[in-house]
């Protein structure tokens, strides 16, 4: 199996992304080893990835158990879905830009597929804005293309968000760049008890759902979505995630994968958390 970049001018499709994206405090916490690994993934995907468009999932954004919903506004704000900051993270700017025409697609591509949408019109959340904000930072690495956000479903079903990446495949065939933003191992009580208790090993889980998970996503795509089912299954799972809006991402990312191979980027356990980074499908060589 071959993952090593493709030769300059023959990728003929865009990859697919599952970032994993911290809080708001993650922004300006540089010394963080995720910190920097993130910003080399935005620079990755506006150096040799160069989308003309992004439609990303996040975490903090689930809409109802039937319907997605998706944003047609092209000019959007930031939503600051968080409480309990220093009054300047309320004042963060993240300049973006949406797009009714690629919005149009995606909701073309989900109706195709049976999945009933709604058009909404709204700013976008920081699961979106706080990650891009140090992926694509706009001084440094400017990603400069209009960012659709969808929702997920308010459903735990992984198979159903499985299918919703599969309904928006050929997006990446018009050089639509698909992001999942979620965290590959989320359990925000434990982590708030280790921090409490001055405890820094991380818990057994972060390690054994994050190997879980990468055998999964990196399975061969003919076997991929019965690994990624049954991943969901594991008795560490609802420990690495007591509930699952930021592991379902990943399952859209993985189902919009469709024959491409996917690579863990690199990964980091930390007390009840995973960073880990994936890619499915190649990027050009530098």
């Amino acid at each position: 199996m071959d993952d090593s970049p493709a030769k300059s001018g023959t990728v003929s499709r865009m990859p697919v992304y599952f970032l994993g994206i911290g809080g708001p405090n993650f922004m300006e916490d540089t010394g963080h080893p995720a910190y920097s690994q993130l910003a080399k993934v935005g620079r990755e995907i506006t150096t040799l990835v160069k989308p003309k468009a992004v439609v990303v999932f996040s975490a903090h954004w689930q809409h109802s158990p039937t319907k997605i919903a998706i944003n047609v506004a092209e000019k959007t704000d930031l939503i600051y879905d968080f409480y309990g900051f220093p009054p300047h993270y309320y004042e963060y700017d993240y300049p973006n830009e949406g797009s009714p025409v690629v919005a149009q697609k995606v909701i073309d591509g989900l109706a195709a597929a049976g999945i009933q949408v709604d058009r909404v019109k709204r700013g976008l959340d920081h699961g979106v804005w706080a990650g891009f904000m140090v992926a694509f930072d706009p001084k440094k690495n400017p990603l400069g293309v209009p960012i659709v956000q969808v929702s997920l479903l308010e459903s735990d079903d992984w198979e159903q968000h499985y299918r919703i990446g599969q309904a928006l495949e050929s997006l990446r065939d018009e050089e639509i760049l698909i992001v999942g933003a979620g965290m590959a191992v989320h359990n925000l009580r434990d982590f708030r008890a280790m921090r409490a208790s001055g405890k820094t090993t991380p818990m057994p889980f972060a390690f054994t759902f994050d190997e879980a998970l990468k055998e999964a996503a990196t399975a061969e795509p003919e076997w991929r979505q019965g690994a990624m089912s049954a991943l969901m299954k594991r008795p560490d799972a609802r420990e690495a995630h007591p509930s699952l809006e930021h592991i379902l991402p990943m399952y859209i990312s993985a189902g919009a994968a469709g024959s491409d191979v996917g690579e863990q980027l690199w990964t980091l356990p930390e007390k009840s958390l995973s960073w880990a980074q994936y890619r499915f499908g190649k990027v050009p060589a530098a």
